[in-house]
This record gives structure tokens, C-alpha cells and sequence, in this order.
């Protein structure tokens, strides 16, 4: 390897793929992995690396050719050995056997390739020009892709490849051997498309019938898996997409070659597409080396639905932090190509621009799957999504994966429904106030800012309920002796509202029996002034305010408020963390429980804010 930086020109090799200038001893370009006008692209031949001072990209020649270039690292090696005129070592005998076959098989592939090229230009191919032509696909974007046609014969290949054995042509998937029967030409009266290898070389082919009468044969036809070809592990157009991908950080997955080909003639240079099988493994690593999160774009119908849930299932073990996918939805019934002829290249470009993230398509798939009308139907949606969860190997990952969907999932399956208003009787009492005189309307709800001010709580209980109790403590003596416990359980954040707590303490234990009008001055003397109404915002609580008749039961229910409410919050807290990490239904309903209680808590507090609006 070290040889093989010393032969090979890294300048010359960058070149090829983008415009460098000579500056000094160094040459200088544009960067290509990310968008810039002014070059801070640098090539040093002298050292052998190059350096983006813009994004930081860095490496030599063999990272030049697996970052930029898209080929995995053997891939590289090879490829500039075979510019350099080196042999790269086979690692044993049988695997150099295997590299010769390979050769020789190239050798056939490159020799169809042109005979289709050729059949194509000829008057045999009338019918595919007129094809293409309807495509609106440039003469440009034609060459570029290798664009064939395949004579409607049975011997026309072999014919015209008569230099290779009959068995070469079978192995290489180009002829079908039936028992029994004479072998005949696999792809007849078929516009033709070379896949190619990372390194820009024929290993299958793809074609398209082209005659409308032939309605039992298949639309498209791959070649089979070949010593050269591996369905499973092969993405077409990965060696031009990768250029563009590393420019613009986006791969686009489309279902087949016709959708790449369309969209490289609207300019979207950066689309791939698997063959003839649903995206692999494989293929989302491959995909992974360029981008962290390819945009996979399927047709509308249902069978685009079924390849992205075929797709989203295969990446759901696999994910890992930084690393996922996103889908695209097409308008129903459409392809890109369909999308290109109505809309044009921006409304494609929109489309893919609001592709979503996988967990949303993942929850939006199985919410929709099946009607949801019983709760045994709600059940089946939570275990599937559940088991959807359990395939991802990654930890962190899984765990996020089932709080966000659990989340989801209690939104829709616990969602509250709207009460109708209350509506007053009229002419009459209400049920609550029957025997103690006229009936009066509800005090209007607590308004936003007054509920904000009313529920500020920090660290300890709520400083204006707390300020509003006190006071009332103040001017009913008698009360504290009866809420002792409770008081000395809370821990006031002022240090002033503490030390009033405290000599209110102090007097009970001293069992001092005081008049309301003889504390406040008493409090005044050691430095401690009561709490007013500007300290609770101005809020008008019953206890507060010197009403007696109700005092006793009011001032009972604010205590007990505030020691009530920072243990719920705590217990909440901790039963959340423990649904995360047990997550069953248990823990479920505990923390449905803690939540409620919570939201009763906040509730009666603000009530007792309205006293003012009922004043």
C-alpha cells in the first residue's frame, strides 16, 4: 500500500472527478463534500493527502476513493493498483482462481454491453428510440446510463458473442439452460440497462419489454445472481450517486432504475435504487457509508406502503445513534417520473424535503393498519408496536423508540373527551347549594397569568399558597396547634417566609394561647411582618381574608395541599422512570394514577383562587 501512494498522482486521481487548479506546490479546488464558492480545497502531491480547510475533510488517496468514490476499501485498493500497474496479492489460491473467473466474466459483460449499444443505434432498436424518446430522457442522459436493446431472438447474443463458450454466457446469467432444450438468449426484445459495480463496471443487466402484446412475460427483467452479481448487496447507480451525495448530504432510495434515470434527467443526481428486491441489509449499509439518514421515496399505493414497512423493519435492528431513514410519500398512484411530467423538478424536491422520520411513519403504519374501535383493538396496535421495538439491538435506542411510541399510543388511547359546558338551572337551586340560600353562578374560571402566578412552585410548596396560609394562620392563632406535623414538614425557599414559619411553630410549642389581634404585633417586634395580599398575588383565600365561618375546614384543605402536592410530584417522577425501564401495564396504571391525582391537586389549588373573581 505504501507502493501504491508513491505511484499514484493524488492530484490526478481528484481530477478526475472535479476541477483543481495549480497554486504554488499545492493544487486548490472546490470543496466536494460540502457547498462553498470560494476554494479551501488543498492537494498536496508531495505529501499525499489532501485537506478541506472549510469542513475539515481529510485523507489520502484510498480515503479519496472510499469517502468520495463510494467504494468499500478492497474496492479502492484494487482499483488504484490496477492504475498503478500493480498486482494486488490474492490471499490464496483458490481466491486467485476466483479473481481470473471474475476477469474473464468481465470481459463477456463489457461484449454484451456493446452489442446492445450497437443494436439500440440500428434499425432494430426503432422501438426503444421511440420508447426513450417518450420518456423525455436526453440524448446525454441516455449515453451516460448505457442504454442498450436487446434483438427480440433467442440466438441473437450468442451470435454476435460467438468468441466467448456457451457456458461462459450462462454463467455470466446472459443465457438460460432449460433440461432438455437447446440454451437460449435470456433478455429478447427488451430495452436494456447495465448495472454496474462501484468501479464503473458491467455485472447485470436490467430490461424493460417493450411489446404490449407479450402480456404473460414480466414488465422487468434483472440478470440472475452471478459470481460477478449479487441482487442482495448490489445498489444501482451507487458509483454516480455517491459524487453527488457527498456535495449535497442526501441519498435518494427510489424502487427502480427507470425512477434513477428520470430523476437524473430532472437533475437529482444523487438517486439509487435496489433490484428487483426489497432494500437489505446490505444495501442500507452501503447506503450508510455516504449518508446518515437516506430519504427513501416509494409510490403512493399500497404496494409502496408494504416496501417502506419492509424497509423500515429491515432498519429497525440495525439503527444506531446518528444513523436512520427517512420516507417520502408520493401522491397515490404516482411514480417521480409521474410527479416530473405534472409538477416538474421543485415539487419532487418538495416532496423529498418533507420526507419524515422513520418512527413517524412506523407509528402512522400500524395506527392505520386496522380499525381501533375496542380496546382489544387498541391492545393489538400497543403489542405491535411493542414488538416492532424489541428488534432494535441498540439500547438507547430501544428505549427511545418505546417512550416516544408508548407516548403516542396514550395520547390516542387514553385521550380525553370534552365535556360539555355547565349549564345552570334556572329558577332553582343547585344541587350543591340546595338549603343554604339563593343559588349563585360559579365563579368564572382563573385567568392564564392569575393560574401561572397561583401554580409557581420551585424546589419547595407553592409561595403563594404558602404566603396566603400563613396569613390566615396569623389572623386564626388557634389553627396552628391543629397543623403542627404537616407545617414542620415544609421547607420555604425565602428565608423570611421560613423564619415566620418557625416562630409560629415556636409559639405552638410554647402553648401559647394567642388573640389574633395580639400576634401580628408581637411578629412585628422580632422583626417579622405577616404576609399581605400583595405576597399571594393579590389573591383573596377565605382564611385570608378573616372570614371565620369556614376558616378551620379551608385552611385544613391548603395545608394539606401543601404538603400533598411536592410528594405527588416526587412519586410521579420516580413512577415514570420506572414505567421507562419495566414498562408494563402496571406501571402503566400507577403512573395514569400519580398523573390524575396530580392534575385533581392543580386543580383544586387554582380553585381556590377564584375566591377573588367570587368576591
Amino acid at each position: 500500500m505504501d507502493e501504491l501512494r508513491t505511484r499514484i498522482s493524488l492530484s490526478g486521481v481528484i481530477g478526475r472527478s472535479i476541477r483543481v487548479t495549480k497554486a504554488g506546490r499545492e493544487f486548490k479546488a472546490c470543496c466536494p463534500f460540502h457547498n462553498e464558492k470560494t476554494p479551501s480545497f488543498t492537494i498536496n502531491d508531495e505529501k499525499g493527502f489532501y485537506h478541506c480547510f472549510g469542513c475539515g475533510a481529510h485523507g489520502d488517496v484510498i480515503r479519496w476513493m472510499t469517502d468520495h468514490q463510494g467504494l468499500p476499501f478492497m474496492e479502492a485498493v484494487k482499483e488504484l493498483a490496477l492504475q498503478a500497474g500493480m498486482d494486488v496479492p490474492a490471499p490464496d489460491p483458490r481466491a486467485a482462481k476466483v479473481a481470473e473467473q471474475q476477469k474473464s466474466l468481465h470481459d463477456v459483460m463489457a461484449a454484451a454491453q456493446d452489442f446492445f449499444v450497437r443494436s439500440l443505434a440500428d434499425e432494430r432498436g426503432e422501438q426503444a428510440r421511440r420508447y426513450l424518446a417518450s420518456r423525455g430522457f436526453p440524448p446525454g442522459v441516455v449515453r451516460e446510463f448505457g442504454f442498450g436493446f436487446a434483438p427480440d431472438s433467442r440466438t441473437a447474443l450468442k451470435e454476435a458473442l460467438s468468441a466467448f463458450p456457451d457456458a461462459m454466457l450462462i454463467e455470466a446469467g446472459l443465457r438460460i439452460v432449460v433440461e432438455g432444450k437447446e440454451p437460449y438468449d435470456r433478455f429478447r426484445g427488451r430495452l436494456m440497462l447495465p448495472i454496474l459495480d462501484p468501479r464503473g463496471r458491467v455485472i447485470a443487466f436490467g430490461g424493460r419489454i417493450l411489446s404490449a402484446e407479450k402480456t404473460d412475460a414480466p414488465k422487468y427483467l434483472n440478470s440472475p445472481d452471478t459470481p460477478l452479481f449479487d441482487k442482495g448487496r448490489t445498489v444501482y447507480n451507487l458509483h454516480r450517486a455517491a459524487p453527488a451525495s457527498r456535495a449535497n448530504g442526501r441519498v435518494v432510495v427510489v424502487e427502480g432504475y427507470m425512477d434513477v434515470v428520470a430523476l437524473a434527467a430532472a437533475g437529482i443526481g444523487e438517486a439509487v435504487a435496489p433490484l428487483g428486491t426489497a432494500l437489505t441489509e446490505h444495501q442500507i449499509e452501503r447506503l450508510w457509508r455516504l449518508v446518515e439518514t437516506p430519504t427513501l421515496c416509494f409510490d403512493g399505493d399500497a404496494a409502496g406502503q408494504r416496501a417502506a414497512m419492509r424497509a423500515i423493519t429491515r432498519a429497525l435492528p440495525m439503527l444506531r445513534p446518528g444513523h436512520s431513514l427517512r420516507i417520502a410519500t408520493l401522491p397515490k398512484g404516482m411514480d417521480p417520473d409521474d410527479v416530473l411530467k405534472r409538477d416538474g423538478p421543485p415539487a419532487m424536491e418538495a416532496l423529498l424535503n418533507e420526507a419524515r422520520s422513520l418512527v413517524d411513519v412506523l407509528w402512522q403504519v400500524e395506527r392505520d393498519a386496522l380499525p381501533l374501535a375496542t380496546p382489544e383493538d387498541k391492545a393489538g396496535l400497543k403489542a405491535r408496536l411493542l414488538a416492532h421495538c424489541e428488534t432494535i439491538q441498540h439500547p438507547d435506542i430501544k428505549s427511545l423508540y418505546r417512550r416516544e411510541l408508548t407516548e403516542r399510543f396514550g395520547e390516542l388511547a387514553f385521550a380525553r373527551k370534552e365535556r360539555a359546558p355547565f349549564q345552570p338551572r334556572t329558577g332553582g337551586q343547585s344541587r350543591g347549594n340546595q338549603g343554604k340560600g339563593p343559588w349563585k353562578p360559579a365563579p368564572p374560571p382563573l385567568g392564564a397569568d392569575d393560574k401561572a402566578r397561583m401554580l409557581k412552585v420551585g424546589n419547595g410548596p407553592s409561595t403563594i399558597l404558602l404566603s396566603a396560609v400563613l396569613a390566615g394562620l396569623v389572623r386564626h392563632p388557634g389553627q396552628i396547634s391543629r397543623h403542627v406535623e404537616s407545617l414542620a414538614r415544609l421547607q420555604p425557599e425565602d428565608s423570611r417566609t421560613a423564619a415566620l414559619l418557625d416562630a409560629l411553630l415556636a409559639m405552638a410549642d410554647d402553648a401559647q394561647t394567642l388573640e389574633s389581634a395580639s400576634l401580628e404585633p408581637i411578629l412585628i417586634e422580632r422583626g417579622l411582618r405577616p404576609p399581605s395580599a400583595q405576597d399571594y398575588a393579590g389573591m383573596r383565600f377565605g382564611f385570608s381574608a378573616g372570614e371565620s365561618g369556614q376558616a378551620s375546614d379551608e385552611l385544613a384543605e391548603a395545608v394539606s395541599l401543601l404538603v400533598e402536592l411536592p410528594a405527588v410530584e416526587e412519586a410521579l417522577a420516580a413512577a415514570t422512570q420506572a414505567h421507562e425501564t419495566a414498562f408494563s401495564d402496571d406501571s402503566f396504571a400507577e403512573q395514569q394514577r400519580l398523573l390524575q391525582r396530580r392534575l385533581a391537586l392543580l386543580a383544586r389549588l387554582g380553585q381556590m383562587g377564584r375566591a377573588r373573581a367570587a368576591l
